[in-house]
């Protein structure tokens, strides 16, 4: 198998884009990921990565779509769709691809367009990432099933609420420094506790906006990269793993355990432990994901991730800095783009190009993109390697 890496990046402002179309959101990422790049060729395979087209914009086969609209009419493409973990998904068929020797370059482009539609439209296509027929039948939208994880968490763990604020607080500060970010306004422990709640214990800056945007990337092996005189990132893991859709299936709602199987692959593939991470992107759709994310990967004991969130250790200059770029609650969340746009901004900061966010010794890197409440889970760790 060869190694790979990746070569060029590309992203659309996240927010919400009236004036453009999927496929032209699409094509604007995936051209600047190829300039990006330094190479002059196109490249053979193209994955997109999206969950709602069908529904909300009444387009599905994305992949030939995009590829003729990209300018790439003729290549080997096509849609992946895992939730809101769609983009972990679609550059974990890249890596594979690629390391499998099959084809030399392949871009993933994940992209969303979800503004265009009402909110009930929205919630409904949402919904979908649920079980339709245990939880969608009986009227539990998205937020409601992440807030009867949070409630629990509160209830087993004795956390107070105003104590998942540190997240909010952490991803809004890192997303003011992002050009890229729908959200570029800090806000305060007073403003998160005045917030209007959502689905009870969920205010609304305990979660993730609905928002459009595009992000790319271009991977190759490792090789190649080398012959390319900028950074190099190579792709020292990719691993997923799944638990049930329905939260009524598992044992324990608070175990979360395909987030640990996929992290433990990931650090078993990589030859890593979490000690070695010098960031995180994590998957914080809502803060109790946030929270369940870390514990979940060993980063913090059960119960506690609030608490050391407060203590900033999860800040730029903390042990372990996290949502570095302004993660999903500052930066947004258009969910089938999530998953690439995470693995951007590690690359951003592995580069060295972060600016004000820029953390020290950013050689070591994890992703991680979550799907439903759970239910696929994707974790990446990138290193630079010069």
């Amino acid at each position: 198998m060869r190694e790979v890496a990746i070569i060029g990046i590309g992203q659309t402002p996240i927010g919400e884009h009236w004036n453009d179309s999927l496929r032209q959101l699409a094509t604007r990422a995936l051209h600047e990921a190829v300039s990006d790049s330094g190479i002059d060729r196109i490249p053979e395979a193209l994955y997109i990565a999206n969950m709602c087209a069908p529904r909300l914009s009444n387009q599905a086969h994305l992949g030939a779509l995009i590829a003729d609209h990209s300018g790439w009419r003729g290549i080997e493409a096509a849609t992946i769709e895992a939730a809101c973990a769609s983009g972990g998904m679609a550059v974990q068929a890249a890596v594979r691809a690629i390391a499998s020797g099959m084809v030399e370059v392949v871009a993933v482009c994940g992209v969303e367009k979800m503004t265009d539609d009402t909110t009930s439209q929205i919630t409904s296509a949402l919904a979908t990432a649920a079980d339709a027929d245990y939880e969608g039948a009986h009227g539990a939208s998205f937020v409601a099933l992440n807030a009867l994880i949070m409630r629990r968490y509160m209830h087993q763990y004795n956390v107070p609420h105003r104590a998942f604020g540190a997240f909010s607080i952490n991803a809004h500060k890192n997303a003011a420094n992002n050009q890229n970010a729908m959200f570029r306004k800090p806000i305060s422990q007073q403003i998160y506790d005045r917030a209007p709640m959502i689905a009870d214990p969920i205010n609304l800056y305990d979660s993730s906006p609905i928002c459009d945007g595009s992000a790319a990337l271009i991977l190759a092996p490792l090789e190649l990269a080398k012959t390319l005189n900028r950074p190099i990132i190579r792709v020292r893991a990719s691993a997923s793993a799944t638990d049930s859709i329905g939260l009524a299936d598992r044992k324990d709602i608070l175990s979360l355990a395909a987030i640990s199987q996929s992290a433990q692959r990931a650090y078993q593939q990589a030859g890593l432990q979490t000690s070695d991470i010098n960031l995180f992107e994590v998957h914080d759709a809502f803060s109790i994901m946030a929270a369940a994310s870390l514990e979940a990967c060993g980063f913090a004991k059960p119960g506690t991730a609030p608490f050391h969130a407060q203590d900033g250790e999860f800040a730029l200059d903390g042990k372990l800095p996290i949502s570095t770029m302004g993660g999903l609650k500052g930066r947004g969340h258009p969910v089938g783009a999530t998953g690439v746009y995470e693995i951007a901004d590690l690359i951003t900061q592995m580069r060295g190009m972060a600016g004000a966010n820029q953390i020290r010794d950013a050689v070591i890197g994890m992703a991680q993109n979550i799907g439903g409440t759970g239910a696929t889970v994707v974790t990446h760790i990138l290193e630079r390697v010069a």
